[in-house]
């Protein structure tokens, strides 16, 4: 590796994504469009956790969270290191998940594309410069580590590997990998999955649950009389455009914990669906299309820059 950049300003990956990423171009309004390759959306299949003693009791085996063994993971992480360290240049950003003090996870990206950088520095909390003390090996907490090398597929003839794609998740080693696809998504998500494992169980353990953290798939918006209005939703059911109310000040848009003090977001950004997007319909959104947002997998005109919302040929799953 012969250039590394950490946490960079927003105009540095952009500069990055355009030198060395296919398809990316600023458009009309200022955000960086980029393409995400084959997969456009997320592969719930192919994710697995490593079934290790400590967190087999914590967790709800079956369909959703598939058991992964110890050394298919690490031959997934060999795989991915080897990779990342055959680029010439990689991105490493530091943030949290939460932005609660007390309930905040450190999160690391090691990844290969500036897109995904830019990504990550918009969805994770962004850290003062104070706190980067807490991401040195000398901190008391390690971060969970996301290895994103999407880029390189997995071997398939990888015990527990059912595709050339793979998202695997080790709780005792805090991190997690990622092989075969370029979906920025599944960074997201994964830092989603590890505050569903981790906040349950705080502040301790022992405690009755309701005095313990509760993870939640929904948006979130405060009035002005402190009253917390939360949406429940899976994934394209309007969390995102109920809680984006003029009316009302927005908390987030799709992750959050409820503890005994309040709600609080896991995410330092939103992440929301573009399809048929408009000023009209959907004013805060559109009008956060700017300098420093990303586009995935939307179609433009080249000689004009404008986005066509419309256009799904790519796919239905645009995203900002």
């Amino acid at each position: 590796v012969d250039e590394l950049y950490y946490n960079s300003p927003a105009g540095v990956l952009y500069d990055q994504a355009l030198r060395y990423e296919e398809g990316s171009a600023i458009v009309d309004s200022g955000a960086l469009a980029v393409k995400s390759g084959k997969k456009t959306g997320r592969s719930p299949l192919d994710k697995r956790i490593v079934f290790e003693e400590a967190s087999a009791d914590d967790v709800w085996w079956g369909k959703v969270n598939v058991k992964l063994e110890d050394k298919s993971f690490l031959t997934n992480r060999e795989r991915a290191v080897d990779y990342l360290n055959t680029r010439r240049r990689l991105y490493v950003v530091d943030g949290f998940g939460g932005w609660d003090p007390e309930y905040r996870v450190p999160v690391r990206v090691i990844t290969s594309r500036a897109y995904h950088a830019l990504f990550m520095q918009n969805m994770l909390v962004p850290p003062t410069e104070a706190e980067l003390s807490l991401f040195d090996s000398s901190a008391k907490r390690k971060p969970f580590v996301i290895f994103n090398a999407g880029v390189f597929p997995c071997n398939r003839q990888t015990p527990g590997m059912t595709s050339s794609t793979s998202i695997s998740v080790s709780f005792k080693r805090q991190e997690m990998v990622i092989l075969g696809t370029q979906y920025a998504g599944e960074m997201k998500k994964g830092v989603f999955t590890v505050m569903n494992y981790m906040m349950p169980l705080m502040p301790k353990r022992e405690l009755p649950p309701a005095e313990r953290a509760l993870p939640l798939h929904a948006s979130a918006n405060i009035g002005k009389d402190n009253d917390v209005s939360i949406f429940f939703g899976l994934s394209g059911t309007g969390k995102t455009t109920l809680s984006a109310d003029p009316k009302r000040d927005l908390i987030g848009d799709d992750e959050h914990v409820w503890h005994s003090k309040g709600v609080f977001n896991i995410e330092g950004g939103c992440y929301a669906k573009c399809i048929g997007l408009t000023r009209e319909k959907e004013p805060e959104i559109y009008d956060a299309i700017r300098f420093g947002s990303v586009l995935e997998n939307v179609v433009f005109d080249e000689g004009t820059g404008r986005v066509d919302f419309e256009d799904v040929s790519i796919t239905e799953n645009t995203r900002v």
